[in-house]
């Protein structure tokens, strides 16, 4: 949604609701954890009203235990921290679990991947960013690969129903790629949104 027109809200989502897109992917920024400010609940609220798909909240903030009850009541579907923001992710993985809404971990660009075995049974996706949280429109990091593979050697592992997202320059030319390391959900703001036909370029991702 970083990517969408924000004067236009909900032609977006009517867009969104219309298109092959199965979820939202919403980037909450808090101007610590990374250098930005995106949104908060009240736009999670509204956009809720209007979308009919999934509401993916990505939250790139410190602290991260102190909100989980009030995004949950936003309307997130599936809440995804940032390991690295929080002293204690077992402690959130918990608070979100009890909420109701499905639970997803997020690491940067350089969090050793294996950082994240001791949680990868107790999520419902691992998020791995393929840029450094915090803006949108960067170049895709191509060593993502190779961390997609050992994330995906844990999961296989592990819990075989984990999902594997990926956040980051991704585009119709790494879509494929993608898909065929393991991922199983893409996350595509400026590709899809800044091309002339987002419909069909949701499409062609998905059948990358």
């Amino acid at each position: 949604m970083l990517s969408a027109d924000f004067g236009n809200l909900q032609a977006m989502c009517e867009m969104i609701n219309m298109s092959e897109a199965e979820w939202l992917h919403f980037d909450v920024m808090d101007g610590v954890f990374v250098p930005n400010i995106s949104f908060g609940f009240p736009v999670i609220e509204a956009i809720k009203k209007h979308c009919r798909k999934m509401l993916d909240v990505h939250i790139m903030i410190v602290e991260p235990e102190k909100y989980v009850q009030r995004f949950a009541k936003a309307g997130a579907g599936m809440l995804t921290f940032h390991y690295e923001a929080t002293t204690n992710p077992q402690h959130v993985i918990e608070l979100i679990r009890a909420e109701g809404i499905q639970v997803g971990i997020c690491i940067n660009p350089d969090i050793p991947v294996e950082k994240l075995e001791p949680y990868i049974s107790q999520v419902d996706m691992v998020l791995l960013m393929s840029v450094f949280a915090g803006f949108g429109g960067q170049k895709f990091i191509e060593q993502t690969y190779n961390r997609i593979d050992t994330l995906k050697s844990l999961i296989d592992k592990i819990n075989p129903s984990c999902l594997i997202e990926i956040d980051g320059g991704v585009s119709l030319q790494n879509a494929s790629t993608l898909f065929e390391h393991g991922v199983n959900v893409l996350v595509a703001g400026s590709s899809v949104f800044n091309s002339t036909n987002p419909q069909e370029m949701i499409v062609a991702m998905k059948q990358a």
